[in-house]
């Protein structure tokens, strides 16, 4: 390894990283606003992520090696591989991250690891570059660090005063999978460290609330990542688990990602990767869970044998199933009515209810807020506009399905 140079280490360990969906930097502390230091949290290794607010945020995305004592059946970096391996020093991590930011490519650094030595040894590696970041460098932007569950828990907590974001992967949805496919791995510990962190946060925010100056710890909460396909779980059965990571844990995000297979994987793995959509629409299902106003049970009440309907979003799918509540009038209906429409996205309902205040509306101005009146139409009744016998008609549901072959867009159009 010590023959590698930087860059050839960093095209092994970055995408080696890629496999890890959790690194948005939603939520993160405004740091570069304090006097002093570098970076702020508004090529090869650097995702982009976005914040809430529609900011595309580049993250500098590697791990610190792919060496790993653990023999996960599903990982590419596992001990039985035969993968290229590679080992940055936390030195030479901080080292490109900095050299990153000057030259204006990155916003921040998402960094994980594969297990060596024991999780203590990894740990203190992942923290040791969030510190000299930190404490030598005067680093103000964001970091996201993925925690080892079985480290010591003083680890975890010196993580988090360096770290903003934290995350800990339960890997897959059933607890009966890990054990199969990932027997070194237990699912026992893994939530209880998810729940110790929580709490950690928990006294973190109440210090905060009596002393603004009480010191940080994770501002941006923590995060977990679940593998979509590897297992036998259907879309109910991850919907269900991820609703209960939500208010187990009080997640910031459940990150989904699809299985993909590996050279030499072993019989227990599929041997296809399930469709890219199928990770889409359980993002958007997860959307309509946290913040459309719809009950897991819902949810998965409108999925067919259980799965996420592939060739329409979950809440257009709902509606479909629901076409009983519909059509509804913009102008009169409660918000949490409204956001039950297709087509129709938090801030275009805010704008309705704004607009509405003032004048009734016509379908014209509606047309205006959405970028899909194709699928928002069936569904209301505006000043000038009603569906009629269209809500009904049994070719609704061909006419609102799109011709062309699924793709991956944004969330809800």
């Amino acid at each position: 390894m010590g023959q590698l140079d930087s860059m050839s280490k960093l095209a092994i360990l970055a995408d080696a990283a890629k496999y890890d969906a959790s690194c948005a930097s939603s939520g993160g502390d405004k740091r570069n606003a304090r006097a002093g230091g570098m970076g702020s949290t508004t090529g090869m290794g650097i995702c982009h992520s976005y914040a809430p607010d529609g900011r595309c945020i580049s993250l500098l995305k590697l791990l610190l090696t792919n060496h790993c004592i653990y023999d996960c059946l599903y990982c590419v970096n596992r001990v039985s591989s035969d993968v290229r391996r590679a080992r940055f020093t936390p030195e030479e991590v901080v080292d490109l991250t900095l050299n990153f930011y000057k030259r204006n490519y990155i916003e921040g650094l998402f960094l994980s690891s594969g297990i060596i030595r024991s999780p203590d040894y990894t740990m203190e590696q992942l923290v040791r570059v969030a510190q000299l970041l930190r404490e030598t460098h005067g680093f103000k932007g964001y970091i996201h660090l993925k925690t080892i569950p079985d480290a010591d828990p003083a680890l975890i907590e010196k993580a988090g005063l360096y770290a903003d974001r934290l995350s800990i992967n339960v890997e897959l949805p059933r607890e009966e999978s890990l054990t199969v496919l990932a027997p070194q791995k237990d699912a026992r510990s893994i939530r209880k460290a998810m729940g110790g962190l929580r709490l950690r946060l928990d006294e973190a925010k109440e210090e905060r609330g009596k002393a603004k100056h009480a010191p940080r710890f994770a501002p941006a909460g923590q995060s977990t990542q679940m593998i979509v396909g590897a297992d036998g779980a259907a879309d109910s059965e991850i919907v269900r688990t991820s609703a209960t990571l939500y208010s187990g844990y009080d997640l910031r995000r459940v990150y989904y990602s699809a299985f993909s297979p590996i050279p030499s994987s072993a019989a227990a793995l599929p041997l296809l990767k399930p469709p890219l959509m199928r990770e889409h629409r359980l993002y958007q299902a997860d959307w309509l869970y946290r913040f459309y106003g719809f009950s897991v049970d819902e949810i998965v009440g409108s999925m067919k044998d259980g799965m996420l309907d592939l060739s329409v979003d979950p809440k257009l799918s709902w509606a479909l199933s629901n076409r009983d509540g519909f059509p509804i009038d913009v102008n009169r209906a409660a918000r949490e009515t409204l956001l039950r429409v297709p087509g129709l996205g938090v801030k275009s309902v805010e704008k309705i209810i704004r607009m509405r205040r003032v004048a009734s509306l016509r379908l014209a101005d509606v047309a205006r807020l959405t970028r899909s009146l194709k699928n928002v139409r069936p569904f209301i009744t505006t000043q000038d506009w009603t569906p009629g016998a269209s809500i009904d008609a049994v070719s609704l549901a061909a006419r609102l399905t799109p011709v062309m072959a699924p793709q991956q867009l944004s969330l809800f159009g």
